[in-house]
C-alpha cells in the first residue's frame, strides 16, 4: 500500500515557495515550510538598499504558473518582488502551510525508520521523510578583512543590512564594492550625499540596461493578449539562452558582441578618457558576473563622486587610507562586498547517513547531482544547490525545473511504496566529472580571472555547465539507474 510522504521545506524565499507550489498543485498536502523570518521572500525581504532590484527583466522573472503584470518597470524593484512572493504564498495555498519565525537548525537522517529528524531554531522538532533545503546561495553577507574595520567612528553596514536609521544625506559617503548591488545603490546615494567615494578592487563588464517604465495602458493592452506577453517572453527567454549564453561558452562570436556593446555603452556614458581607462576591465567578458545598469557610468561622472582604484590599506576612525597613502574622509562606509558563496557555510547542520556531516562532505568544494540530490543524503533535495547558478537567462526557471524534479520523485515513492531515494556515489561522480569538464571549456575557468564562481584552486562549484535548456532536458525525468531506492 502507497503512503503520501511527509516534507520539511527550510526556506520561504523563491525557491521554497516554488516547491510548496508545486507540492500543492501535485495534491500533496503533508508539508510545512519553515522559514526563520517573519515574513516570506528570501533575498527579496532582506535587500533594501536604494535602488535595489532585479537585473532580469520581469517578463522572464516570473514562475509559469504564477504569471501577473503587476510591475512598475521592466527590470523589478525589489519590494515588487517582495510583494510577488507574499502573492504566491496566497495565490498558492501556503499560509497553512508556512511556519514563520522558525527555521531550521538541524536535521539528522535515521536510517532505520528512513526519516529526517529536524530541529527548528525556536528548540521545537519534527519528523519528515523528505527535507528540500532551500536557502539559496547568495544569502549570507561577506564583510572584507580589513585591517582596524572595527576602529571606523561612524555608522558602517553591508548593503544587504541597510540601516534604515542612518541619514545619509549631505554625508560623506564610502561604499566598498562596485559590482551588482554597488552599481544599483551607488546612483541613489550619489543623488544625496555631500560626497560619495567609490572603492572598486576590479573593472566590471557593464552592458545596457534599457530600464523603463510600464505605463498603465501598456499593462491593460497586455493583459486583453496574453499571447503578446507570451511570445515576448519567448522571444527574452531564447535571445538569453541562445545569445547572450555564447559569451560564457567563450565563443569568438560571442565574446566579441558582448566585448564590444559593453565597450560602446562606457565610451557613451563616460566622455573622461582616464575615467574611461579606470573602468575598463582587463579580463576576458564573462568570467565574472556581467552586470547591467544605465545610471551607474553617470553617476560616477557626478562633480560629488570619486572612483577610487588604489587598494585599500586600512580603515580608521575618519575614513579609508589606500596603499597610495591617501585618506579618503567618510562620515558613513556602506561594504558593498558581495557574499559568501564558494564555502557553502549551510546554516543548517545536516547529518545523512552513518553520522557523515554534509559540512564534511563537502570540505572540499560542494557537489551533488543535478544540483539536487547528494549521496549519502537519502531523501534530501537541494534548490538552488551547486553548480546551478547562471551566469545568463533567469533563476526562476532552473528552480521551477528543480521543484518539479522533486515532485517527479515524491510522486514515485508515493506510487511505487519507497521509503528512501538516494543517489548513487558513482552516478554523482560520473556526473560532476562531465560537468567539470563542460565548465572547463567555458570563460569562468580562465586562469586570469577570479571571481566568485569557483573556489581557490579553480573548481567551479557555483555555474551550470551549459543552457538552461539543457538543464530542463536533464531533469525533466528521473534516472532510475542513477539511485539506489527502498
Amino acid at each position: 500500500m502507497s503512503t503520501v510522504p511527509s516534507a520539511v521545506v527550510i526556506g520561504a524565499g523563491l525557491g521554497g515557495l516554488c516547491v510548496g507550489a508545486q507540492l500543492k498543485k501535485a495534491d500533496f498536502q503533508d508539508f510545512v515550510i519553515l522559514e526563520k523570518a517573519a515574513k516570506v521572500g528570501g533575498t527579496w525581504r532582506e535587500n533594501t538598499y536604494p535602488g535595489c532590484a532585479c537585473d532580469t527583466p520581469v517578463a522572464v522573472y516570473q514562475f509559469s504558473f504564477a504569471r501577473t503584470l503587476n510591475w512598475s518597470h521592466l527590470f523589478p524593484r525589489a519590494a515588487e518582488v517582495q510583494r510577488y512572493t507574499e502573492d504566491l504564498a496566497d495565490l498558492a495555498g501556503l499560509r497553512p502551510h508556512l511556519r514563520l519565525g522558525q527555521g531550521g537548525a538541524a536535521a539528522v537522517w535515521d536510517d532505520a525508520r528512513s526519516l529526517w529528524k529536524i530541529r527548528t531554531t525556536t528548540g521545537e522538532t519534527r519528523e519528515a521523510a523528505v527535507l528540500v533545503m532551500a536557502l539559496g546561495q547568495l544569502n549570507r553577507p561577506q564583510l572584507p578583512k580589513i585591517s582596524g574595520r572595527e576602529t571606523f567612528a561612524g555608522p558602517s553596514f553591508h548593503s544587504a543590512q541597510w540601516n534604515h536609521q542612518v541619514a545619509l544625506e549631505g554625508k560623506r559617503v564610502g561604499v566598498i564594492g562596485s559590482a551588482a548591488s554597488a552599481i544599483q545603490l551607488i546612483p541613489e546615494v550619489a543623488k544625496i550625499a555631500s560626497h560619495l567615494t567609490v572603492f572598486q578592487r576590479s573593472a566590471n563588464w557593464i552592458l545596457p540596461r534599457l530600464d523603463r517604465e510600464v505605463t498603465e495602458a501598456e499593462r491593460r493592452l497586455l493583459a486583453t493578449s496574453p499571447e503578446v506577453s507570451a511570445i515576448e517572453r519567448e522571444h527574452l527567454y531564447l535571445q538569453s539562452d541562445a545569445l547572450f549564453w555564447q559569451a560564457f561558452q567563450y565563443t569568438e562570436a560571442g565574446r566579441t558582441f558582448y566585448t564590444e556593446q559593453a565597450l560602446a555603452h562606457l565610451q557613451m556614458q563616460v566622455s573622461d578618457p582616464e575615467l574611461r581607462r579606470r573602468l575598463t576591465p582587463d579580463y576576458p567578458i564573462g568570467c565574472k558576473r556581467v552586470l547591467f545598469a544605465d545610471d551607474y557610468y553617470p553617476a560616477l561622472t557626478r562633480e560629488n563622486v570619486s572612483l577610487v582604484t588604489a587598494g585599500i590599506d586600512r580603515i580608521v576612525p575618519d575614513g579609508v587610507v589606500t596603499s597610495d597613502g591617501v585618506t579618503h574622509q567618510a562620515d558613513v562606509l556602506v561594504y558593498a562586498t558581495g557574499f559568501e558563496t564558494t564555502e557553502w557555510h549551510i546554516q543548517v547542520d545536516i547529518t545523512g547517513r552513518n553520522g557523515l556531516k554534509l559540512s564534511d562532505a563537502w570540505k572540499n568544494g560542494p557537489e551533488a547531482y543535478l544540483g539536487i540530490t547528494v549521496a549519502n543524503f537519502p531523501n534530501l533535495f537541494l534548490i538552488y544547490g551547486p553548480n546551478t547558478n547562471l551566469g545568463h537567462n533567469t533563476i526562476t526557471f532552473m528552480i521551477e525545473r528543480q521543484a518539479e524534479y522533486v515532485v517527479q520523485c515524491l510522486k514515485a515513492m508515493q506510487s511505487r511504496g519507497l521509503s528512501a531515494i538516494e543517489v548513487t556515489r558513482a552516478a554523482q561522480d560520473r556526473f560532476n566529472r562531465d560537468l567539470q569538464d563542460r565548465l572547463a571549456k567555458t570563460t569562468w575557468a580562465d586562469p586570469k580571472c577570479n571571481s566568485w564562481y569557483k573556489t581557490a584552486d579553480g573548481r567551479i562549484t557555483q555555474n551550470w555547465s551549459g543552457d538552461t535548456r539543457e538543464y530542463r532536458k536533464a531533469t525533466q525525468s528521473v534516472e532510475w539507474n542513477d539511485y539506489s531506492v527502498k
